[in-house]
């Protein structure tokens, strides 16, 4: 645990999963705080593309591109979000990226806040989560989205061949990311973005945490819904704080290395988390 002034209380967790490489990253500068879980293209045909010049894959280049953006810390997050967006497409301009194919493109998901004395500033778009949590237990997820990897996810419960080499799954992950900026959002150099960058401001009255985290730190489930319920892991969060979440779910997926009870993309994600107390 990290104190990083008097009037707040910091735990966070960064940690590679099962890939090459880790491609989520977050951003602590004073009050902002945000996590970014990047994504590479899907023209190598596997999930972890090449190195650019030493500077990481794809997705880690889109995500280390809008947290150093959004460190910054000085415009609203919503003119930080196309600051960011623009300067990912700059990235791809210079490796020659074919951004006339979707499937291409590097993004990032976000999801960010900058906290007053009396209220959040907050930025989210993609599968990055924003979860207020209140004194009495109860919570609210500040964007309440279907999951856009729901089809995906059925289609590996079903699949016996779990991998991207399998055509139906590859074919299907092409589908969906193709989708990016018309049917969900994420930062990946579209204008379009602008649209699925969901922003506004909440009071911090009665909020004992405020959660943010990419997808790995969600829970594994047996069957995939449209949209995640997070009262379970709610729970596991005020039982047993934010290191006892995280371990919880990296021995839930541990017990399940062929992927065969948990339909997921790998065994472990990349996890990005920051847990943010506020002292009233």
């Amino acid at each position: 645990m990290e104190k990083t002034n008097t009037d707040l209380e910091i735990e966070y967790i960064l940690e590679k999963g099962s890939g090459r490489v880790n491609e989520d990253t977050l951003v602590m500068e004073k009050n902002l705080f945000g996590v970014f879980d990047g994504a590479t293209s899907l023209d190598n045909a596997c999930f972890d593309d090449a190195d650019f010049d030493d500077m990481g894959t794809g997705g880690l280049i889109a995500a280390s591109t809008a947290g150093q953006i959004f460190s910054q810390n000085h415009y609203p997050l919503s003119q930080l979000g196309r600051s960011a967006n623009n300067a990912i497409l700059a990235k791809m301009k210079v490796q020659n990226v074919r951004l006339n194919i979707p499937a291409s493109r590097w993004s990032t998901s976000a999801a960010v806040v900058r906290i007053f004395e009396d209220r959040v500033e907050w930025l989210q778009t993609g599968d990055s989560y924003i979860l207020l949590i209140y004194e009495d237990n109860s919570h609210r997820v500040l964007v309440d989205q279907e999951d856009h990897d729901y089809e995906t996810l059925c289609m590996l419960k079903r699949e016996k061949d779990k991998s991207f080499s399998n055509p139906a799954i590859k074919t299907q992950v092409n589908k969906i990311r193709s989708g990016m900026n018309k049917t969900y959002g994420v930062l990946n150099g579209d204008p379009c973005a602008e649209k699925f960058m969901h922003t506004g401001f909440v009071s911090i009255d009665r909020v004992q945490t405020i959660l943010l985290f990419t997808d790995g730190l969600t829970l594994p489930s047996e069957t995939p819904k449209k949209k995640k319920k997070f009262t379970p892991l709610v729970d596991i969060f005020l039982y047993r704080g934010l290191k006892g979440l995280h371990q919880y779910i990296r021995q839930t997926e541990k017990k399940d290395p062929t992927l065969a009870k948990f339909p997921r993309f790998k065994c472990h994600d990349d996890i990005a988390a920051i847990a943010i107390h506020p002292k009233n």
